[in-house]
């Protein structure tokens, strides 16, 4: 019954910790909110997510001045096809997600670059079932890295999906602790090169209670610039998936060869 004002919270909460950041209070920040928001668009509700957390506080950060661009980070395992959809067509926000697909919500294809003043400011990275540590460091190397410097942001927001795990009920990916603690650490050192350490993480999805826990520890370590914890779960005895020819798709359509 009090959804809506947890809801309030919740995004109140990411505003409050990016407003921090940018006036120097801290110098970075995790937004440990329930719900989470990047299946909300502007107008509907979905995906357990009420109000989209992270589209809200970029835009504040935006209209308020503060930043002139903003690139947004999701390593959760569904598309945030709710941020995507506030962000398409504008080029102050670079969007980026890395999903399982086919999967829920069914959106976030290869293809999609943004829209009209937009294009140019979308990476979705549509990945199939089985992909791990290996894949994701593929992912960002060859991808994300070149396009962040490309957009220069001066702000880095983060929805931290810890549902990409080998053993979350779920879904079917095969990220370790050790890999999540490697994103983590690897979206720190992109913000202090990029624009002066400035990022916040705030919660997605998660399911399996150990690896939330261990996951968002790490991502503290991060911030604090400390070694992170050996993983406790180990590495997936699934063998992993090739993303070659996707990879190579994706840098043809964002102009990276």
């Amino acid at each position: 019954p009090r959804s809506f004002d947890a809801a309030l919270m919740a995004a109140g909460g990411v505003v409050r910790a990016v407003e921090a950041v940018l006036t120097g209070e801290v110098a970075n920040g995790f937004a440990l909110v329930r719900p989470p928001g990047h299946h909300a668009t502007a107008t509907r509700a979905m995906g357990f997510c009420l109000f989209n957390n992270v589209a809200v506080a970029a835009r504040a950060a935006l209209t308020g001045g503060q930043v002139e661009r903003v690139l947004i980070a999701d390593f959760d395992v569904h598309h945030g096809n709710g941020t995507q959809d506030t962000f398409a067509a504008d080029p102050a926000v670079f969007y980026f997600s890395s999903h399982q697909y086919p999967y829920y919500p069914g959106s976030g294809n290869w293809n999609e670059t943004g829209n009209g003043p937009g294009e140019g400011t979308l990476l979705n990275v549509p990945l199939p079932a089985g992909v791990g540590d290996a894949g994701y460091a593929q992912v960002f190397a060859e991808l994300v890295w070149p396009l962040a410097e490309r957009f220069r942001p001066d702000l880095i927001l983060v929805s931290a999906g810890y549902d990409a795990h080998w053993s979350d009920p779920l879904a079917m990916m095969n990220l370790s602790l050790t890999g999540y603690a490697w994103l983590g650490r690897e979206l720190v050192r992109m913000a202090e090169q990029l624009c002066a350490g400035k990022i916040v993480f705030t919660l997605e999805g998660g399911y399996q209670l150990d690896v939330l826990a261990y996951g968002v520890l790490n991502a503290f370590y991060a911030m604090l610039g400390e070694e992170t914890i050996a993983d406790p779960l180990g590495p997936s005895s699934r063998s992993e998936r090739s993303i070659e020819t996707l990879i190579a798709k994706l840098k043809q359509v964002h102009g990276l060869n």
